[in-house]
């Protein structure tokens, strides 16, 4: 005859109930070292019965170590966990700051060149005119970083060229050197006069 399927839910009879809690405890007990053995995993169980008896296996080492070992790890993840949510809070809140700062700017313009409803208030200038300042001071040093990286690439061609020149003069100073050697030659060559025999004959 086959096992009717067991409903998962509260046993009312509690002599029922603590003998099936007998039964699964030892069952999962079971099963925990049997998971140690085959797989070489740490395993650590807590059980509370009803009345509040604690039941723990630990199949390597202590519950202790085991708990220390969970500690470390679940701190390391809230850790990583609550980085993540800081940087997460912290790119929202840099995009509410500059969709702010756009309106802003979108209101100053408008107000400047009489489009758009109204005037602004005092508080509203005062935010515009300090990201305004905020602005041009982060344009200033752009320009001021672009101006040094061209002053840079100048010098830069300046040294190469005038590493080039000072090679071209030294093979100037060569070719030259050459010449006057050779002109130094050829004039301390004797040109000797020949006169044939035969113009003296009679």
């Amino acid at each position: 005859m086959a096992r009717g399927k067991v409903q998962l839910k509260r046993i009312e009879n509690p002599v029922h109930r603590q003998v099936t809690f007998c039964k699964r405890r030892a069952g999962l007990l079971k099963k925990a070292k049997e998971l140690s053995v085959l797989c070489d995993a740490d395993v650590g169980v807590f059980i509370f019965s009803p009345q509040g008896k604690l039941y723990e296996l630990a199949t390597k080492g202590t519950m202790q170590g085991l708990m220390e070992r969970y500690m470390k790890c679940t701190k390391s993840f809230h850790a990583e966990s609550e980085t993540e949510d800081k940087a997460l809070l912290d790119s929202k809140e840099e995009v509410e700051l500059m969709k702010h700062g756009i309106n802003l700017l979108q209101k100053g313009l408008w107000s400047m060149f009489g489009y758009g409803g109204g005037t602004m208030t005092m508080d509203e200038l005062h935010a515009l005119e300090k990201n305004l300042e905020s602005y041009i001071y982060h344009i200033r040093s752009a320009k001021m970083n672009i101006l040094f990286q061209e002053i840079q690439i100048l010098k830069n061609k300046e040294g190469a060229l005038k590493a080039a020149n000072k090679h071209l003069q030294e093979k100037m100073k060569e070719q030259i050197g050459v010449f006057d050697y050779g002109l130094t030659v050829a004039n301390n060559i004797p040109y000797p006069l020949t006169i044939h025999n035969e113009i003296f004959q009679y």
